[in-house]
């Protein structure tokens, strides 16, 4: 069971509530990328990319590795599985909850229709 508290788990989420963020660990899911290339689609500052890159590596969601001045970052999916499981138990919820309003859909779906049925039989 994940536990509710962890500081990984909240540095997760917190990364994730970005979009420019979540569209970055979008573009790492292909290929590793320089810092450049992950903030050339945004219309930011170097800055302020280095700011969302350094969300995403407080969370361990991606990994930087300099390589002379370049700096290369990669996807490093590991914590986004103990985000998953989290959220699988609220998947888990509704999909219950789904299931019951669809047994109680076609439950009242039949009840109409064998009062339509006994109304033409009169």
């Amino acid at each position: 069971m994940v536990e509710l508290e962890s500081p990984q788990l909240n540095a997760v989420f917190h990364a994730l509530g970005d979009v420019t963020r979540r569209r970055m660990l979008r573009q790492l899911s292909s290929s590793e990328r320089t810092v450049s290339e992950l903030a050339e689609p945004f219309d930011i500052s170097l800055a302020a990319a280095s700011k969302h890159i350094k969300a995403l590596e407080a969370a361990g969601l991606i990994r930087r590795e300099v390589r002379g001045r370049t700096h290369m970052c990669r996807l490093n999916p590991g914590p986004m599985a103990s985000a998953h499981q989290w959220l699988s138990t609220y998947e888990r919820f509704w999909t219950s909850r789904l299931d019951l309003l669809e047994q109680r859909l076609r439950e009242d779906d039949a009840r109409k229709q064998s009062q339509t049925s006994e109304g033409d039989k009169e």
